[in-house]
């Protein structure tokens, strides 16, 4: 087995990896119109999610990382912006994560808090989830997004994987960044159908991605160095 080959079935691995982290770190609580009310009580949850979001972050940099030492024999420039993106996309990530213990420490200071307090923490609160919903749902997802266009058009170019497949991802992305932007707007919520739909393209894009590079790996036929 070859270089690019163990490099293909590790990138596939920390995709699956990542989408199961991915699914885990979904703290709902915080989503929610009434977090104030709901992160405090479901304090335990949120903090599972919490590490599974930190989790995600080696899982994304490993990924890039080891798909940098493949395209870079393409064109080291590209390569070197994917990998960027992606660095970007951790740092929001670590931003959202360090924000999560402050809003159970909010909303457990709301819950006991009196009424005539509730207007402050509601704006600070509210200021609070602005900030993490331009850390996660628009800095993480537009760098990430980004980054993998520029990932796709080195495979378009290279085929290393099949048209079809890398077509698929960029269309996945654009949705996917498509529905940030509809996210921050607050025209969909992120635990909503519309949501769902916009983003299952690429969930489905990705697990057919790492099923191909876990059995089939890079296609090294059509590979320009």
């Amino acid at each position: 087995m070859n270089s690019f080959n163990k490099s293909a079935i590790f990138a596939g691995v920390l995709i699956l990896l990542g989408m199961i982290a991915g699914i885990l770190s979904i703290v709902p609580a915080v989503e929610s119109t009434d977090y104030l009310s709901e992160v405090y009580p479901k304090r335990n949850r949120v903090l599972i999610g919490v590490v599974f979001q930190f989790l995600l972050i080696p899982i994304y940099l490993g990924f890039s990382l080891i798909l940098y030492q493949v395209v870079k024999k393409y064109k080291e420039n590209l390569a070197i912006g994917f990998v960027g993106f992606r660095i970007i996309s951790s740092v929001f990530q670590l931003i959202g994560v360090i924000l999560i213990p402050i809003f159970i420490l909010l909303s457990e200071q709301y819950l006991n808090s009196e009424s005539s307090n509730f207007f402050y923490f509601e704006t600070l609160g509210s200021l609070l989830k602005l900030g993490r919903d331009l850390s996660n749902h628009l800095g993480v997802m537009l760098a990430t997004g980004l980054g993998n266009l520029i990932l796709y058009f080195i495979f378009y170019q290279t085929k290393l994987i099949p048209k079809w497949l890398t077509i698929w991802g960029i269309f996945g992305n654009i949705l996917a960044m498509i529905s940030s932007f509809l996210i921050l707007f607050e025209t969909i919520d992120v635990i909503s159908t519309s949501f769902a739909i916009m983003t299952l393209p690429l969930v489905f894009q990705e697990i057919v991605l790492a099923i191909w590079l876990i059995r089939k790996g890079f296609n090294l036929q059509h590979f320009t160095h």
